[in-house]
């Protein structure tokens, strides 16, 4: 999987870089192996607006484009760094999600087609 990251209103340094690449490079376990290389991950992590008076607010936001894979998550939190952490754990939801609904389709998928050859079998033993 490849990661672009964009710094917003905050300088990209390298601990913030390993960090996000630590944190994205452990959604490829989650993903189809074959399609992997073809994966993008864009990464936008900085600083969402200026005006706030209580203190900085965070943003982080991931989305993932490859082969049949179009996901997004977005999160805001006070620490830079707990932003980058939600939103892993969002984006992990959202493919786990789209996993399950894939497997699901192939089930009935195969469930149909397990009838229909059913119902084939049942014409040609009385014909």
């Amino acid at each position: 999987m490849k990661t672009n990251i964009k710094a917003t209103g905050i300088v990209l340094t390298p601990a913030i870089s390993n960090y996000v690449d630590k944190k994205i490079s452990s959604i490829e376990k989650y993903l189809d192996k074959k399609n992997s290389p073809d994966v993008i991950a864009q990464v936008e992590v900085g600083m969402s607006t200026r005006h706030h008076k209580a203190g900085n607010i965070f943003r982080a936001e991931v989305h993932i484009t490859g082969v049949g894979l179009d996901l997004y998550a977005v999160s805001e939190m006070e620490d830079l760094y707990a932003a980058i952490d939600v939103v892993k754990d969002e984006i992990v939801q959202n493919v786990l999600q789209l996993k399950g609904k894939r497997e699901t389709l192939t089930r009935r998928g195969a469930k149909m087609m397990k009838s229909v050859m059913k119902g084939l079998n049942f014409f040609k033993k009385k014909g």
